[in-house]
């Protein structure tokens, strides 16, 4: 049974850090990412990471989040920098498969950032 089991979030000032972590269980994953859903906004993608380490960053985020993963351990992380209010949102840990053209999803549970003075 895969599981993914995110840890980190919480409150930061604007300007500060946080970091969070994704453990997956079960399987392990070519492409990694975390996504984020503000409260009356769609789930959107903030960065993504293949096993080989191509990363992929939505263009909100880019030169102030950094992802990385260790495959040993098959855990992602995201670190998160110069955080903004507009950064608040739940941040899901997100593991896609892909089987003969379709795609699956594995998500964890979620976390929230909030960026508040």
């Amino acid at each position: 049974q895969v599981q993914l089991v995110e840890s980190g979030g919480g409150l930061a000032q604007p300007g500060g850090s946080l970091r969070l972590s994704c453990a997956a269980s079960g399987s392990s994953f070519n492409v990694m990412g975390w996504y984020r859903q503000a409260p009356g906004k769609q789930r959107e993608l903030v960065a993504s990471i293949t096993r080989g380490g191509s990363t992929n960053y939505a263009d909100s985020v880019k030169g102030r989040f950094t992802i990385s993963r260790d495959n040993a351990k098959n855990t992602v992380y995201l670190q998160m920098d110069s955080l903004k209010p507009e950064d608040t949102a739940v941040y899901y840990c997100n593991a896609p498969r892909f089987n003969f053209g379709s795609r699956s999803d594995y998500w964890g549970q979620g976390t929230q950032v909030t960026v508040s003075s």
